[in-house]
């Protein structure tokens, strides 16, 4: 049986209860830590990075009230909060060890124990010191994503008139609590849009949770997005947040929903209309207040039309609506975009002054960007850690096989060019169909019938 990862502390001065408890937890405890006294116990868990304190109530003789146990749980929760605290006690300390919690213990063992319980009690006050860690992470990075974005103040760049409008949009509707579906294909900036709508709203002061709905599956989708309460299924020792309530009081970012089958799409559709969520295993509903914003590459209305997309959850979904263009429908975009991702990729990575070399930007501008703004932010990017020189060649930035069909794209009408796209994005994912539609932006069944009219079937 694998060990947990984390530590535990055992605070006790009777020497044979630390001896039983060491010898039966460490068989499942990564590392445990023994102190006879509380004296010094706070630098024992600064030190360590202790997760987890089983703390004895009592340590004087003639002392049973348990007000030193109280004491030292005070001083803990000061001067070393992140450390969980399992107090121990007696059976007549019970209502104390209740006390105790109040004052933010975990949980409390009762003296003599039994295994399999004290066991438990240890693994789900570790459990819930990982959550804790977890939902600060989640903070963390907020915190850090909104400092950057804010140094950064135009996050969607561009001067054409479709990026502009967006931007408006974004403007617009920002300050309200509207749901927005923002459609594009992949490697738009549709997180990014979904980023700014969060931040200039009034909730940016919580989190925004982004959930990748391709990513999860129909077996976890309850648990993952509307928790479990502890043992719900095997080896859950604690109560599990899930992304609905981690957002809540700020934004679901619900990213690729068109990936979600029509069983995932009815109980999301249920948890929107109600505001209200049911934990896996719980009895009791939790309200929710969220702000919600989807996005996907697929076309929703033709999967309406296919059986596959329910039409409720798209009313539901889209109050508002953003369409993201591709890259190649606003090509005087691109100078733009190289000049913000050299620079910043310039300051990332420490180099000196960088340019492109003379006719560079004629040259990215033939070329279709199946992969729109992403594909150029990491071509510059890579283009960027790789020069040894000043000049960055055209040739760093497109791909090798692209040179070709640059030379001859301009002489290609719309039929031609979505014909060489789809060849290649089906070259470039060994035919596999499902992959190729994805690359495309579109639906199995829509690439079918191209690959028909194409006679490329």
């Amino acid at each position: 049986m694998s060990k947990v990862q984390g530590t535990l502390l055992i605070v006790d001065d009777d020497p044979e209860v630390i001896l039983s408890a060491e010898l039966y937890l460490k068989q499942r405890i990564e590392k445990i830590i023994t102190a006879p006294k509380p004296t010094n116990i706070i630098p024992i868990i600064l030190e360590n990075d202790v997760d987890v304190v089983l703390l004895d109530m009592n340590y004087s003789k003639g002392k049973n009230d348990g007000d030193e146990g109280l004491s030292w749980l005070r001083s803990l929760k000061s001067e070393a909060p992140q450390a969980e605290v399992v107090l121990m006690t007696a059976y007549a300390d019970v209502e104390l060890a209740v006390r105790g919690i109040q004052y933010g213990a975990a949980d409390f063992i009762t003296k003599p124990w039994q295994n399999e319980k004290l066991l438990a009690t240890v693994l789900s006050a570790m459990q819930l010191k990982m959550s804790k860690l977890e939902i600060s992470k989640l903070r963390e990075n907020q915190a850090y994503l909104q400092r950057t974005q804010r140094q950064e103040k135009t996050e969607l760049h561009g001067r054409s008139k479709e990026i502009v409008a967006v931007r408006k949009m974004v403007d617009k509707i920002s300050n309200t609590d509207a749901n927005v579906l923002i459609l594009g294909e992949n490697g738009t900036g549709k997180e990014i849009v979904a980023r700014m709508l969060h931040e200039n709203s009034s909730r940016s002061k919580n989190l925004m949770v982004t959930v990748d709905c391709g990513a999860i599956t129909e077996t976890l989708f309850e648990s993952e997005m509307f928790g479990a309460v502890k043992g719900a299924y095997t080896d859950l020792n604690h109560d599990k947040k899930g992304r609905f309530e981690l957002a809540s009081g700020g934004t679901l970012f619900l990213d690729e929903i068109g990936n979600l089958n029509l069983s995932m799409q009815s109980k999301l559709l249920t948890a929107l209309q109600n505001r209200k969520i049911m934990p896996v295993g719980g009895t009791k509903e939790i309200d929710i207040d969220i702000r919600l914003i989807a996005a996907t590459n697929m076309n929703l209305n033709q999967m309406i039309d296919e059986g596959t997309f329910r039409q409720d959850l798209l009313y539901r979904i889209n109050t508002v609506e953003i369409n993201l263009p591709s890259l190649r429908n606003r090509p005087e975009d691109i100078s733009i975009l190289v000049d913000h991702f050299v620079d910043k990729y310039v300051k990332k990575y420490r180099k000196p002054t960088m340019w492109l070399e003379s006719g560079s930007i004629q040259k990215l501008l033939q070329y279709p960007w199946p992969g729109n703004v992403r594909e150029l932010q990491h071509a510059i990017e890579r283009a960027v850690i790789m020069s040894d020189s000043s000049e960055i060649k055209c040739a760093d930035i497109l791909p090798k096989n692209a040179q070709q069909s640059t030379k001859r794209v301009n002489s290609l009408n719309l039929d031609q060019m979505e014909k060489k796209l789809i060849i290649e994005a089906l070259e470039k994912c060994h035919g596999n169909i499902s992959k190729a539609a994805r690359e495309l932006g579109i639906t199995r069944t829509a690439l079918y019938r191209r690959l028909d009219k194409f006679n490329l079937m």
